[in-house]
């Protein structure tokens, strides 16, 4: 697939199809996690890689949607606060932006070989780390399912350029 389609093709799913994910595209997935750009190259995160329908009650304590757990698979990006890069003049941890980064490049990728996804941020993260048993220098970020979709794109109206680039002169 063309860059530019991955990017127009890409939507939030919020509805899955009882359909296994290929080894060969969980993979393929993953790897894009793998090469995401991150602060001086630290790459300080985890990805959790959740069996959806083996832990549906503990991710559905973690974001109630019905559609969270009807993939075969939920992803977490975890970012690892104490080995990210921080800004030295203004102490910036930029480990939540890293991980940020990351789960553009698994969710383009999984666009890529055609399945679906969604940003979650709305979840509750003192149940995430009660689930995934994270440190207290992990910080969870984002999940997204991970599937075959089986929902139509909502209509999502996109702002035109003047309203949110700045040129400086």
């Amino acid at each position: 697939m063309e860059f530019k389609d991955v990017i127009n093709e890409r939507y939030s799913v919020r509805g899955y199809l009882d359909k296994e994910v290929e080894k060969e595209k969980l993979e393929y997935v993953l790897k894009a996690a793998t090469i995401a750009p991150t602060g001086v190259n630290y790459q300080p995160f985890k990805v959790y890689v959740i069996d959806a329908k083996k832990y549906a009650d503990e991710l559905s304590e973690i974001y109630a949607a019905k559609w969270f757990t009807q993939a075969p698979y939920v992803l977490c990006v975890v970012a690892q606060t104490d080995k990210a890069w921080t800004r030295p003049w203004d102490g910036k941890n930029i480990s939540d932006i890293d991980a940020t980064i990351v789960m553009d490049h698994i969710i383009l990728a999984a666009t890529d070989v055609g399945l679906g996804t969604c940003y979650i941020a709305a979840f509750k993260a003192d149940k995430t780390r009660e689930f995934l048993k994270l440190e207290d220098t992990e910080e969870p970020v984002l999940f997204t399912p991970l599937g075959y979709g089986n929902a139509e794109p909502r209509d999502t109206p996109r702002k035109d350029l003047d309203e949110f680039v700045v040129y400086v002169d």
